[in-house]
């Protein structure tokens, strides 16, 4: 067992800093790796989080979502009772953090969700030594082996290629995905407008207001069959939508790590699955957990039990949280959806 975290109802609890890291319903102190819905709710008394975490909750919910809002840069070193807290680059989504409690000699890291894959829209993922490691298993089975982005979008280019007539319409969730299938196609060499459905717009522009360079983005408004040959991005909730058939008959894309799945692409009404994910692959979870070194390993929101297993049979203590609340952070931001 950590001597620094615990198992309460409301998730992960840190008794020595009366804090708890992503909880699942209001508490009175939380610490928030990102702000997916599955781990930033809004109630809390008070929350601690970098400073894009905090604006992306204030975006999604209100300058209200808390009591009261404190910023916490990467790297920097705050001390909450008797543990010296700190958070570091998870490489999920924009100001996404992993949380490390630091004291009596004992360090505990919280990943949060994170990929270790390049992403040119977010902070890179920081390695954090510690002694005990609580990592997400998302996609934790070893089918799931995500190729590279560019080879995805590059797939994504060459159905526009063939098929130029056809709106290629793309569903992507609202906070990560999104603006990532942007910055990848940006750097792919693809210059031409993006068309972006009504929910995307304010969280595509807020990732500009970061230095997030995403080229010409417009919103669709109104328009549909004149664009024709152009690629529109889109909640994956609309590619099945009535909102779609304003496009005639659009080619239907789908951007996710669950598009390794023929069932969940088929599910997504996904002509073009795109295997792009913001979460660790088998491969990834596997490295990051021998790498920090730790010795304890507690795995959560994901294929615990695989992952667990693999821990045992390389020498790590593990055990699986089995925490309710938690899902795929994109999955569970589908539903936020608005009119466009």
């Amino acid at each position: 067992m950590s001597e620094l975290l615990t198992l309460t109802p409301e998730g992960l609890y840190a008794p020595e800093a009366d804090a708890h890291i992503d909880p699942v319903r209001p508490v009175d102190k939380a610490i928030i790796t990102h702000g997916h819905a599955d781990h930033a709710r809004a109630g809390h008394g008070a929350v601690l989080a970098t400073r894009q975490t905090l604006d992306i909750m204030a975006i999604r919910y209100g300058e209200d979502f808390c009591g009261q809002a404190q910023e916490i840069g990467y790297g920097e070193r705050l001390t909450l009772g008797g543990v010296e807290v700190s958070l570091h680059p998870a490489g999920h989504v924009l100001g996404s953090a992993q949380v490390l409690l630091n004291a009596t000699g004992q360090r505990t890291v919280v990943s949060g969700d994170y990929k270790r894959q390049a992403d040119p829209t977010c902070a890179p993922f920081e390695l954090v030594p510690c002694d005990t490691f609580v990592t997400e298993a998302t996609f934790g089975l070893p089918v799931f082996r995500h190729p590279l982005a560019s080879d995805e979008i590059a797939k994504l280019l060459s159905s526009l290629e063939l098929f130029p007539e056809q709106t290629h319409l793309v569903g992507a969730y609202a906070l990560g995905k999104a603006q990532r299938v942007i910055g990848e196609l940006r750097a792919a060499g693809y210059t031409k407008t993006i068309y972006l459905h009504g929910a995307l717009e304010k969280l595509t522009a807020y990732y500009e207001s970061q230095g997030i360079t995403l080229g010409p983005v417009e919103p669709v408004g109104k328009r549909g069959r004149e664009l024709a040959g152009e690629i529109v991005l889109c909640p994956p909730g609309q590619l099945a939508d009535r909102w779609a058939r304003r496009f005639g008959d659009p080619v239907t894309a789908m951007s996710s790590g669950w598009m390794r799945v023929r069932a969940r692409a088929r599910q997504r009404g996904a002509e073009l699955p795109l295997i792009l994910s913001d979460h660790a692959d088998w491969d990834d979870l596997c490295r990051t957990i021998l790498e920090t070194g730790a010795e304890q390993i507690w795995v959560t929101h994901g294929a615990e039990e695989a992952l667990v297993h693999w821990c045992e049979l390389n020498g790590r203590k593990a055990r699986p949280l089995n925490m309710i609340g938690y899902d795929d952070g994109e999955e569970a931001d589908s539903g936020m959806v608005a009119s466009g």
